[in-house]
């Protein structure tokens, strides 16, 4: 009875990554080219542009509401904006589509799911999903961090935690955000994220 009732856990949890169809992040823009421009509608109703941004720093993470992996990264994601927010600009974009499987990501969850999680930084949609093909975005969480000039200087996960269950024991954007701010070398520049594929429109049914 207890091996049915594992084999059965088993069976749902594989299920469900399927479902989730993991991916991890690859090389678009490369170290040193500018963030592309954008845009877009917040979640306090008002249009966001790249130019609006003006510290050190620009950390742009291509995330959404229903992925586990992004949901698991949320804390973090929040310590890392109210650790550097004096010189670090932290922005938030879901360009997945198909709200009507995915509803949590609709924009109206977003504000929903920002005013929850006291989510204090930019949180901005997406729709036509142009501008995380200029970023090459491919997972959530997919975070990008850029210098004063918006240029690429490191684009990686958020920590070395690389599943929803696991104990992070490195805090790699925010070791790499110290190393930027001190005008250190950050050694690994991509060091690739991982989570649910970004959801495209050409994929719905």
């Amino acid at each position: 009875m207890l091996s049915f009732r594992i084999f059965v856990i088993l069976l749902f949890v594989v299920k469900i990554k399927f479902l989730m169809v993991l991916t991890e992040s690859t090389i678009s823009l490369k170290i040193g080219d500018y963030a592309p421009e954008f845009n877009l509608k917040g979640i306090d109703d008002n249009m966001h542009s790249l130019n609006d941004y003006s510290k050190k720093g620009l950390l742009v993470i291509f995330m959404c509401n229903h992925c586990p992996y992004v949901k698991a990264k949320i804390d973090a994601i929040k310590e890392i904006h109210q650790k550097f927010q004096d010189e670090i600009v932290v922005v938030g974009i879901n360009s997945n589509a198909n709200h009507e499987k995915y509803p949590d990501d609709s924009f109206e969850n977003m504000k929903n799911v920002a005013r929850e999680k006291g989510m204090e930084f930019d949180y901005l949609v997406d729709e036509t999903q142009e501008i995380s093909k200029k970023y090459g975005a491919v997972c959530t969480p997919d975070p990008f961090l850029f210098d004063s000039d918006k240029k690429l200087v490191f684009h990686g996960r958020i920590d070395d935690a690389m599943n929803p269950d696991a104990e992070v024991t490195e805090k790699v954007m925010i070791i790499n955000i110290e190393k930027f701010l001190n005008g250190q070398k950050i050694e690994k520049d991509f060091d690739p994220s991982i989570g649910c594929s970004i959801k495209w429109k050409e994929q719905q049914t």
